[in-house]
């Protein structure tokens, strides 16, 4: 079960991504997010995959992993290719059924989408598979501390981010274990049909929340009992240092906005 999501783990190769700190990771993918969100071409999309295949080669993990972390999400991209492709009326009509019709614009655009889509999603794998959930948590607290001076708690936020890191594959473990009890009765989804499965996901989604709510009463009562207080002074294992590899891995990201935005308005 852990096998087939893959978000939320981390995969240490000894790659120099790895040791980049994680602030810098984390505002390298807001800015990575930025751009492919500015992309509206197939030389920008390029870019930007080229741009994207370099870093997950130089992380040593294989690619076959960040396809494994998209596949979850087919659905919704099959679903943004279908409505961008029927909205745009730009282009010659290529397929005509009743009142749908297919132009050429459109379908590039939903191919853009698409792809785009993507992308976000397979690369945005290289935050969790080189950075334990500890460093992240460390990150995003260093990242959101300004929104202190508004007064949200950054405390409070990182927190909730290492809890739901931590819960997913306990989450999974007992979704699989249910699963296989399930099969042992006879419910064996892979030879159910269609209609019968929903039933069984149905099923299989009460116990999980269940046992999720189960956990959680007791993760509260145990950080109560040692004395947890969320924003309280404490030291931290990990000591945090910027570099100039940090600085460069930005501008990179920095200089991969600045072309796609020129790009776009050339």
């Amino acid at each position: 079960m852990r096998n087939k999501l893959l978000f939320g783990r981390s995969i240490d190769t000894g790659s120099w991504v790895h040791s980049v700190d994680p602030r810098a990771k984390l505002t390298g993918m807001v800015l990575y997010l930025i751009a492919l969100l500015v992309v509206n071409s197939w030389v920008a999309l390029g870019l930007a995959t080229v741009f994207s295949l370099a870093y997950m080669v130089s992380t040593r993990i294989p690619l076959k992993y960040y396809a494994k972390a998209a596949k979850p999400l087919w659905v919704l991209m099959v679903f943004i290719f279908v409505v961008q492709s029927l909205s745009i009326k730009q282009g010659t009509v290529l397929w005509h059924i009743g009142s749908w019709e297919l132009y050429s614009g459109g379908l590039s655009s939903g191919l853009i989408a698409a792809l785009r889509m993507t992308l976000l999603v397979s690369f945005t794998a290289i935050l969790t598979f080189t950075t334990t959930p500890g460093l992240l948590n460390q990150g995003l607290s260093g990242v959101l501390k300004p929104l202190r001076k508004v007064g949200i708690s950054a405390e409070r936020l990182t927190l909730m981010m290492g809890i739901a890191l931590r819960f997913i594959p306990t989450i999974l473990d007992e979704t699989h274990k249910i699963m296989k009890a399930q099969a042992a009765r006879g419910a064996d989804m892979k030879e159910l049909p269609w209609k019968e499965k929903g039933r069984l996901l149905v099923s299989l989604l009460v116990p999980v929340t269940v046992g999720a709510f189960r956990r959680a009463e007791e993760l509260v009562l145990s950080m109560e009992s040692r004395g947890y207080i969320v924003g309280a002074p404490r030291s931290e294992y990990h000591l945090l240092s910027w570099s100039k590899r940090d600085t460069g891995f930005i501008l990179s990201y920095v200089m991969l906005v600045a072309i796609i935005v020129y790009l776009r308005f050339i």
